[in-house]
């Protein structure tokens, strides 16, 4: 904390010409010398380290948000809390019985049923991808244990998390009304490393939770292996994850308040909680560092015609729950513009738009502040991160700051999640592209407010 503060004052006393306090190209380049997000993404993942949604973890977050945005000179800080089901790791191992006996590498999806404690042993039914297992006749599982792979590779804009994740967010389901015992998957990433990959599933209402985990892609082609010499493959699994009940996540909120406040609101996002694993470094501390950084560099400047609200969205993970707590509570207030940093810490290489007809302008200055430091517009429209996406599809405006994903998925939601995978150079570049953003959008004479 007591560096995130000396950075501040630091980063505050930076000299800019009076008549250029608000100038972008001027604020974008002096945020390529900043480490503030450094600073603040150091700090969170030292000082709190893993923060899974609606435990004690997640809780020292929140207050650790609350102490450190005001420690930086936001206004109106505050954390705003809800209730949600909470769900909690076990024990997590797996063990090949036959015909070749092994240990292999797995961990438990999030709201993944339990085994005895004993352990659950089963005959292993492979299944190449979703849509096979999708295919197999009802009543096909019942006892057995399904293996579902996929063929996920890497890609800069991450796009086929979309499609691969699908195998995490509805394989379990799809196994339990097929009358599997458990399901295994390989994990949802792009490295060969023993670490497997955490993420949450979801069992629809009438679908009883059967366990399940992902093992990592080095365990989950070993098994692949096994099963190809033909011989009936039998493991033990155990993992025994419990839902706690009902306990407390929450947002974190602060301002830099604008001249203008029939201009409305842009709000900038990131989410302070993280699966258990790891730290949290990438996914999504360094966003978290990101906003706040930025938005810091608009408020020393001076005072913005559009008011700046920061979002550290609580339970994110989980299901998007923070997203939905605050679109609850701020729907009706006037959001001119949301932004998310939520795809680790590499560079930006492309920017997307949702903006009104009238609001090209804007688009086209951003464009050009953006340029220079390598970024290129895209032909998307923006959609916002999870945290924000609700707001977009409300009709509110939207920017996306494209990361460079070619390496995310190697970490994601994985041991590795730690700081040193943050790139300091590549994260001041993050920093000075949104800094560069949020000095035109926040000040843009140009309406961004959605037709009511």
């Amino acid at each position: 904390m007591r560096k995130i503060l000396i950075a501040a004052l630091a980063a505050s006393a930076l000299p800019l010409p009076a008549l250029a306090q608000m100038d972008p190209a001027v604020l974008r380049d002096a945020a390529l010398k900043d480490d503030l997000a450094w600073d603040i993404t150091e700090s969170l993942t030292t000082e709190v380290g893993p923060r899974l949604a609606g435990t004690e973890a997640e809780a020292r977050a929140r207050a650790w948000a609350v102490k450190t945005l005001t420690t930086l000179g936001f206004s109106n800080v505050r954390a705003e809390p809800f209730q949600m089901k909470t769900w909690v790791r076990g024990e997590e191992k797996l063990e090949v019985l036959a015909p070749f006996p092994q240990p292999l590498r797995l961990t438990a999806l999030g709201n993944s049923g339990a085994t005895a404690d004993k352990g659950l042993e089963g005959e292993i039914v492979y299944f190449p991808d979703l849509a096979a297992l999708s295919a197999a006749p009802d009543g096909s599982l019942k006892g057995k244990i399904a293996f579902v792979s996929h063929a996920m590779t890497r890609t800069q804009d991450g796009s086929q998390y979309g499609a691969f994740g699908a195998v995490r967010r509805g394989g379990p389901a799809i196994a339990a009304k097929k009358g599997a015992a458990a399901i295994l998957i390989r994990s949802v990433g792009t490295d060969h490393h023993r670490n497997p990959h955490a993420g949450g599933t979801n069992f629809p209402d009438g679908v009883t939770p059967i366990p399940a985990a992902a093992l990592s892609v080095p365990d989950a082609e070993q098994l692949q292996r096994i099963l190809k010499r033909g011989t009936p493959v039998k493991v033990k699994l155990t993992l025994t994850p419990r839902v706690v009940g009902m306990t407390e996540s929450g947002n974190v909120l602060a301002e830099v308040p604008g001249s203008d406040p029939s201009a409305g609101i842009v709000i900038v996002a990131c989410h302070l909680d993280s699966w258990d694993l790891g730290t949290g470094a990438i996914d999504d501390a360094s966003g978290c560092g990101i906003v706040a950084a930025a938005a810091k560099r608009i408020m020393d400047a001076g005072t913005p015609r559009r008011t700046i609200r920061i979002l550290f969205a609580g339970a994110e993970e989980e299901g998007g729950f923070g997203g939905d707590a605050y679109f609850k509570a701020h729907r009706g207030e006037a959001h001119a513009l949301a932004a998310e940093s939520d795809f680790g810490a590499d560079r930006i290489w492309r920017v997307d738009f949702k903006l009104p007809d009238g609001a090209k302008p804007v688009a086209d200055r951003i464009a050009a502040a953006l340029a220079p430091l390598g970024i290129g517009r895209g032909r998307d429209p923006a959609g916002g991160g999870e945290d924000v996406r609700r707001l977009v599809q409300a009709g509110t405006s939207g920017v996306d700051l494209q990361q460079d994903g070619s390496r995310y998925f190697d970490y994601h939601h994985t041991p590795d999640d730690t700081l040193d995978k943050v790139d300091p150079e590549q994260l001041r570049q993050n920093v000075a592209a949104w800094t560069a953003m949020l000095a035109i959008a926040a000040n843009a004479p140009e309406k961004l407010l959605p037709e009511m």
